[in-house]
């Protein structure tokens, strides 16, 4: 029997690239670059693009880097209230002279330290007649400045497989240090519904808990229960928040003119935050392991659902993306 699926690796404008390609039935290609953050830049069903791409070649996008596909948000994902934290009852300061945070706007520090890392090496990829997939390993414990601002000492595991029509992403996380590590990591993928406006589109959220956010877009600590309509049209409206009781056995999905791109969280992902800005025809459905801020509301005791990794464990979880109607 031919193999249907294929892992290519190769050479696009000077960035290595690695290419799964899934049966004629399904037509799913996906394309990851380990050195620009590991990130699956592009997933192209029946040709048609559903991540936003980056901007210019390849090369230019690792010169200058900018938010596309599915980039990883760690050792911690979004935004933490002041430049300190706290993790196991002490407080952690993070040093801005090290020069490797990232501020948002109102100065605070977001997306971690590995956006866009040039860190992870290929360590495995396979393809066969029921899928194909490429796993990556970043040792973070070996970098001195992202130690210093994160003192957990653990590598990192990423696997992209293709089957069925499906991207799973899985990411496992290695805890090497002698103490539990706190885990509030998460994805930024940018969805899009290709050939159809933005204000056409409708999304299913399936979630239980709205987080309350203060203007600078931290939680408070307070919920509330979800009251939106579903389907949600995007028309005419701003969407930057934060969910938590994540459905595992639902799917996120945005839709339009019968194309729909879905997204289930595994239920280690629990929190959710959508980001559907106006203007752009994107819409982000985000799986994230705590809310933002997590650890320093964790120790408050404001939140109580901070996952974390014991000494010598290992965390694993996965969400997966398909398309339809294209």
């Amino acid at each position: 029997m031919p193999i249907s699926y294929s892992a290519e690796r190769l050479t696009v404008d000077s960035v290595e690239v690695f290419r799964l390609r899934g049966d004629a039935r399904n037509d799913v290609e996906v394309s990851i670059s380990p050195s620009i953050g590991n990130i699956a830049y592009d997933m192209r069903v029946s040709g048609k693009p559903i991540l936003l791409p980056p901007p210019g070649t390849l090369a230019e996008w690792k010169s200058k880097p900018s938010q596309a596909g599915i980039p990883l948000l760690a050792p911690w994902a979004n935004r933490i209230d002041g430049d300190a934290y706290w993790a196991n009852g002490k407080k952690y300061v993070l040093n801005s002279e090290l020069g490797n945070l990232r501020r948002d706007p109102n100065g605070l520090a977001i997306h971690g330290l590995l956006l866009f890392a040039s860190a992870w090496q290929v360590v495995r990829s396979s393809a066969n007649d029921a899928a194909a997939e490429v796993t990556s390993r970043l040792e973070f414990w070996k970098h001195p400045g992202w130690m210093a601002q994160f003192p957990f000492a653990h590598a990192i595991e990423m696997t992209h497989r293709l089957s069925g029509g499906v991207l799973e992403v899985r990411t496992s996380i290695e805890n090497l240090s002698t103490e539990p590590m706190p885990l509030c990591i998460g994805f930024h993928p940018w969805y899009q519904v290709p050939d159809c406006p933005r204000d056409s589109w409708k999304v299913h959220l399936p979630v239980r808990t709205h987080y309350k956010l203060s203007d600078h877009l931290v939680p408070t600590g307070e919920t509330e229960s979800v009251d939106l309509p579903d389907p949600l049209p995007l028309a005419g409206r701003k969407v930057d928040d934060v969910f938590g009781g994540v459905n595992p056995d639902d799917e996120f999905w945005a839709a339009s003119e019968g194309r729909r791109v879905s997204v289930r969280f595994g239920p280690k992902f629990p929190v959710a935050i959508v980001y559907a800005p106006q203007g752009q025809n994107v819409v982000c459905f985000e799986p994230m392991t705590a809310v933002t801020n997590a650890f320093n509301l964790a120790h408050s005791a404001a939140y109580r659902e901070m996952q974390t990794i014991q000494p010598g464990e290992t965390w694993t979880e996965s969400f997966w993306i398909r398309a339809s109607g294209f």
